[in-house]
């Protein structure tokens, strides 16, 4: 019998929910997939015309963790639709509006919510009506009582995608409401098929019933203080910055955790490295990218202790050295649903780093110091642009 990832957890570690909710995904996507499939015939009234538009700007917007489901879908969506796609989260949107739609042409604000309630999800979309002509609204959230999804619920110029109800994660970290958003996006636009799901689904079974435990155990065990994720595509890019963050929210901030692309790292940001650093590299599946990623492993490698540098990836072709991970069936996969798989290393990594700690994943922050939907956000008012007159 196959060891689950609810098998590897002590009882009364604090740990309950972001455990079931790393293990469930494989499950919820399926259901997501379900729910898109059914619904299509009004996505696609309401997306239908909009895309028609060839001057259409689609914006992917969230905050933490949402925001960048958007980075690591961007450029798939960009791909699908043939139509000019931004990744802005909703908080510069809320801090500088203007710069954020700085060109007045017809827009489509995707907004990715887990709650819909953090102060800046609304305003986002309040404020992107009050700088823009015409702006539409996509609202994937996993919340049907937020205030993001009651607020648009009604408008004729807004759809909401809601998500499964498991998808609304309990624990204090974004697992499954993240990928199950991101998959929703993908799907909506056409950028992954229905069918397309199971590739991902399954290899994110052989993670969650132990099939890269042993190099997660053996990662950690060298009790890294610091801890590097690198990614070049835009998609896996993405995901370094919510593996990241990840490592950062679990551990209660006390895992230094940086990410960048495999070419800026070492502009300044290499700096990080020492002998209690670990390195992970997403490996893109683009066979040029591919080789950005492959030389900044043999570089790594060549230059820290031996176990201390991890290679993930569909593929061992061309993968210098040990310590790589396979994701088994995602090597004909875009990137962006490689690391719709992939985010669940960086997953189990924060939650082993966690309990490791001492810390309760479901609460990292007991003190209430930073909390599971922001809080002591104020919006203040936008004053409208004064025009020079000749």
């Amino acid at each position: 019998m196959k060891t689950t990832t609810q098998d590897t957890v002590p009882q009364g570690s604090g740990a309950n929910h972001t455990v079931a909710e790393i293990a469930q995904q494989p499950g919820v996507w399926r259901e997501v997939g379900t729910i898109v499939a059914d619904g299509r015939d009004s996505l696609d009234a309401f997306l239908g015309p909009l895309l028609a538009e060839k001057d259409l700007r689609i914006v992917l917007t969230g905050a933490g963790t949402s925001a960048f489901a958007g980075e690591v879908v961007r450029a798939a969506i960009a791909r699908a639709t043939g139509r000019r796609v931004d990744a802005v989260s909703t908080t510069d949107i809320v801090a500088d509006p203007h710069a954020s739609f700085p060109d007045d042409v017809p827009t489509l604000l995707v907004s990715f919510a887990r709650s819909g309630d953090s102060p800046e999800s609304v305003a986002a979309t309040r404020l992107a009506e009050q700088v823009l002509t015409r702006v539409h609204h996509l609202v994937i959230t996993c919340n049907s009582a937020g205030q993001l999804a009651r607020a648009h619920g009604a408008d004729v110029a807004s759809h909401v995608l809601l998500m499964p109800a498991a998808a609304n994660d309990q624990g204090f970290a974004m697992t499954s409401s993240f990928t199950s958003m991101l998959l929703a996006s993908l799907l909506a636009f056409g950028a992954l098929t229905t069918e397309g799901i199971e590739a991902p689904a399954a290899a994110a079974e052989h993670i969650t019933t132990g099939g890269l435990d042993r190099g997660i155990d053996a990662l950690l065990a060298r009790e890294p203080e610091r801890l590097v994720y690198l990614g070049s595509s835009s998609a896996l890019k993405g995901l370094a910055h919510e593996s990241a963050l990840k490592l950062l929210e679990l551990t209660g901030g006390t895992v230094v955790a940086s990410s960048e692309s495999s070419l800026g790292f070492r502009h300044g940001p290499k700096s990080v490295l020492n002998d209690r650093t670990a390195v992970v590299v997403y490996v893109s599946n683009d066979p040029y990218t591919r080789r950005y990623d492959l030389d900044v492993l043999a570089e790594l490698r060549a230059g820290l202790p031996s176990g201390s540098v991890v290679a993930v990836t569909s593929s061992p072709d061309g993968v210098p050295g040990n310590d790589t991970w396979l994701l088994p069936g995602l090597g004909d996969a875009d990137d962006s649903a490689l690391a719709l798989t992939a985010v669940l290393c960086a997953q189990l990594i924060a939650l082993r780093s966690s309990l490791g700690r001492g810390i309760r994943p479901d609460n990292p922050f007991p003190s209430g110091e930073v909390n599971r939907v922001v809080r002591g956000v104020t919006v203040h008012p936008l004053p409208e642009r004064r025009h020079d007159v000749a």
